[in-house]
């Protein structure tokens, strides 16, 4: 009787093990755009986990399961995500504190069938337009204006980036050079340079960024390459 009923447990444990290795995974893709005014915004890089940074991060929750934890989806640094996810009804939460932009706690409902597209608006505190690179040997200059969006709330700096790769923000950056609040005059382009090292004698990336007093996370323009 005992040898009959081990073998109806290994048999059952089997099975419920079958079962869950055949389950199918996720098919549906969500994928989009972190914006303002329909403008995406540039953004930290997803790999940038070193010196305590945070990678910028939206979280989905989905009501009607037995457990109910979030599912973080990672922002890429052009401002774009993408989720595989099953078939259902989501709430897409704006991380508190994750982002150069104002907090809102508002959930927006995404609905995913299939393959969704969708747009999540932010308010940043600034941004970052006009932005023009030159590069003349070993020295790259830039101008861009620095846009004040959230009134009342201080500029901390802005930065000039420059990266061996395409990745490239304040935890990813070959040299950089910066202007202080004391330094910036909003009502005027703004104006950087920056020293690319002698030993570097291929392409370098760069990109500027703005971030606001109080805030850990920068708002970028565009990554360009010279």
């Amino acid at each position: 009787m005992k040898a009959f009923l081990y073998s109806l447990l290994a048999g059952t444990a089997l099975f419920m093990g079958c079962a869950k290795d055949n389950v199918e995974p996720p098919s549906s893709t969500l994928t989009g755009r972190i914006v303002y005014q329909d403008q995406v915004l540039g953004l930290r890089s997803n790999g940038s986990t070193d010196l305590g940074n945070q990678t910028t991060m939206l979280e989905l929750w989905q009501r009607g399961y037995q457990l109910f934890t979030k599912i973080p989806v990672f922002v890429n640094q052009d401002g774009t995500f993408q989720a595989k996810l099953f078939d259902g009804n989501y709430k897409l939460v704006r991380s508190r504190g994750n982002g150069p932009w104002v907090d809102n706690t508002d959930s927006i409902d995404v609905q995913v069938r299939g393959n969704t597209v969708i747009d999540v608006p932010v308010t940043p505190y600034f941004t970052v337009t006009d932005a023009a690179f030159q590069r003349s040997g070993n020295t790259l200059t830039a101008t861009c204006r620095v846009n004040r969006i959230v009134a009342g709330k201080d500029i901390d700096r802005v930065v000039l980036l420059i990266s061996r790769t395409q990745f490239v923000d304040d935890s990813n950056a070959l040299e950089r050079t910066e202007k202080n609040a004391a330094a910036v005059n909003l009502s005027q382009v703004q104006n950087l340079s920056v020293t690319i090292p002698s030993s570097i004698t291929g392409s370098v990336f760069a990109r500027i960024g703005v971030k606001a007093a109080g805030v850990g996370q920068y708002v970028y323009s565009p990554v360009q390459k010279f």
